[in-house]
């Protein structure tokens, strides 16, 4: 049974669920961006990649964002400011 944060991305319409999807993926996207855009918190995208990609995929996402400066908002320079303004993505 898929848990909450999979049951409210499957609510979204396709071309957002794939954007949440494409969003997480970049490594120069924080989660913080997805959670202001989509409303899923960073363990929410964390369920949503484990049900979508296939487990090997899932494994290689995870080893390459965990600790990832670029990933975390108060782990990155302060120099940058992608993923801050909510309406830099495309809706």
């Amino acid at each position: 049974m898929p848990k909450a944060a999979v049951e409210r991305f499957r609510r979204l319409p396709e071309e957002e669920q794939s954007r949440v999807i494409e969003m997480a993926w970049e490594d120069r996207t924080p989660f913080e961006a997805i959670e202001t855009l989509f409303g899923l918190g960073e363990p929410d995208v964390i369920e949503v990649m484990r049900h979508q990609l296939k487990p090997a995929s899932f494994r290689l996402w995870r080893k390459r964002v965990t600790g990832r400066a670029t990933k975390h908002t108060a782990l990155r320079s302060p120099d940058v400011s992608r993923g801050y303004c909510p309406t830099q993505y495309k809706r």
